[in-house]
Parts: C-alpha cells; structure tokens; sequence
C-alpha cells in the first residue's frame, strides 16, 4: 500500500538539485496536513490532501521546457497527468489518484471550490507562496480576506504575518 512518506521521497527525487522546489512542497504539504487535522478532516480526505500537496506543483518543470514559463494555469494543465503517472506507479487507490489530479488541476482555482481539501490545499499553498514571495503586507491582507476560510488557515495566516 501506498504513502506519503514513498510519494514525499518521489517528489524529492523528481525535484532533485531544486531545493527551493523541495522545500515548498514540503512546507505545503506540512501545513495542509496541519490544518487539515485542526479542521477535523477524516483519515480518507486527510490523506487526499496530504497527497495533493505534495505533488500540487508536480507540473513546474515540464512547464518550464515546454513553454517557458510555469504560471498557474499551465501547471493546472500539465500537473495531473504527471500526478497520476506517480500516484500511480507508488501504488496509490484509482479513488484517491482521481481526486489528487483534480485538486492538483485546480490548486491555482480560487473560485468554485470543490470541497475542503481543495480550500485547505489552497490556503496551505498560499501562505507558503506569500512567504516566499515576500509579499507587501496589503497582498497578505487581501488574500486573508479573499481567500482564507478555515478558522485554522485564518489564524495562522493571522499569526504568521501579525496581521
């Protein structure tokens, strides 16, 4: 049976020489599984999240030789069918593979969100990238009042940024 522990190795492999990559999808992956267990999510969804955070930004690389760039929308476009090949070669459940591609083509989709591990996913995502990105204190604003929903997301992206 599959893991997070052989898929988190997988995408370490996958981004090897790309530390900065590796970090942020572990720090993705850590946080939404954080806020996932605070929110209560059950096992079955908890480890759909997990697993769709670490492969969320599986798409990058590929963007990046095919077009030059790796905006948001392409890696929604190119990252399930790069998921679906690991998930699916580490053994992971049809159900559980089904439901990672779907979130990893929709975790730059802001609106019509599909379901808790999408928002978690989401909000993970963001607080990650705000840091990262260094953003201006009025992004980080914006995004927590555009985007955070979860009483856990809202509170650490509360605490992180002492907003």
């Amino acid at each position: 049976m599959a893991d997070i522990s052989q898929l988190l190795g997988a995408m370490i492999t996958y981004y090897r020489g790309d530390p900065r990559r590796i970090h942020h999808f572990i720090k993705v992956h850590d946080l939404a599984r954080t806020i996932g267990m605070l929110e209560g999510l059950d096992k079955d969804t908890l480890f759909v999240l997990e697993a769709a955070a670490a492969v969320h930004d599986i798409g990058i690389r590929i963007c990046e030789l095919k077009y030059g760039k790796c905006d948001g929308r392409l890696q929604e476009q190119e990252g399930p069918e790069l998921a679906r090949d690991m998930l699916g070669a580490l053994g992971f459940d049809e159900k559980v593979i089904v439901r990672v591609c779907w979130l990893v083509g929709h975790h730059h989709t802001y609106r019509d969100i599909g379901g808790w591990d999408h928002q978690i996913l989401i909000e993970a995502d963001l607080l990650v990238n705000l840091y990262e990105d260094n953003s201006p204190k009025e992004d980080i604003e914006s995004a927590y009042d555009r985007y955070f929903i979860t009483e856990t997301g809202r509170l650490f992206c509360k605490k992180m940024f002492d907003l």
